[in-house]
Parts: structure tokens; sequence; C-alpha cells
């Protein structure tokens, strides 16, 4: 059974909700139907879970999401298991392109769709954002207003605006 400290969510509304998952009170969701949470999962106030008319957001058992996230799942999003995500985390799958020569304004530019992967035992410090197409692997740790623009490998220590290495776990 998923309980909510706040004002909760449907379970029949989502494609699969684990049990003794918490939403707190100000959880947005969009696109349940699109959306599949583990077991003890737990979502903080007022994080926004954007869900989007295709693509999925998936996450593992065990996940920690904090207050006021933003989860934006066009190109999918997939959390593996025990992941610590911050409060004020951003998660981004999609970007408007920028082709050579545009004439028109960015806004109004083809929206592009990259799938981000977080796996199992990340942490992702607080402010901290993915942009499209980043694979984290397992055990990766992100310093606290880290902005993500590339994948790295297992058990790395990443920080800075690009997010760099800094260290091995």
């Amino acid at each position: 059974m998923s309980r909510s400290h706040g004002t909760g969510l449907a379970p029949w509304h989502f494609k699969s909700l684990g049990a003794e998952t918490v939403f707190e009170h100000g959880v947005l969701v969009f696109h349940p139907e699109n959306i599949s949470i583990g077991s003890n999962v737990y979502v903080g106030h007022y994080a926004i879970l954007k869900g989007y008319y295709k693509g999925s957001m998936e996450f593992g058992d065990g996940v920690w999401i904090g207050q006021q996230c933003f989860f934006h799942s066009a190109g999918d999003i997939r959390i593996g298991n025990n992941v610590g995500i911050g409060p004020g985390v951003k998660i981004l799958t999609s970007s408007h392109s920028l082709e050579p020569m545009i004439k028109q304004a960015i806004l109004h530019q083809p929206i592009e769709f990259a799938p981000v992967v977080i796996e199992e035992g990340c942490d992702l410090g607080v402010n901290s954002v993915v942009l499209p197409g980043v694979h984290l692997g397992p055990l990766v740790q992100v310093a606290a207003g880290a902005v993500v623009t590339r994948s790295f490998s297992a058990r790395t220590i990443i920080a800075g605006v690009p997010a760099r290495e800094i260290g091995q776990i």
C-alpha cells in the first residue's frame, strides 16, 4: 500500500507503483500512466514528476527523491535501486535543436530526445542538473550544483560546471 503524508496520488493511475511508497505534500505528477515506481520510494515535498505522453519514467526500489526536484521524461528516465537524489535536482531528457543558421526562435526549433540512465547506488547532490543522454554507472557520486553533460563510469566522483571527474570511490 502506498501512502502520503500530504495529498497523495491514486496508485491505479501509475503504470506500476510499489509498496510503501511515500508522496509528500505538493508532489505533482503528469502522465502517471507512463511512470513506474518501485517499492520503498520516497518523493519529497513539491517534487515534479513530469511524465510525457511518450517516453517513460522508471524508479527502482529504495529511491529517495528530495524536495523540489524536477524530472522531465520525454526521452525516458531510468533510475536504478537505492539511488539518492538531493533536493532541487533536475533531470532533463529533451532540448531544442540548434541547427546551423537557424531562422526562427530557438523555442520553435524541433525538440530532440535522449534518455537518462542512473544506475544503482548513485547519489545526486543538492541542485545538480543531469542533461539529456547522460548515463551514470553504479555508485557515481555527483557533487552539489554539478551540471552533468556527459556520461561517467562506475564509482566516479564528479563535480563542477560542466561536471568532470575529481576522484574514484
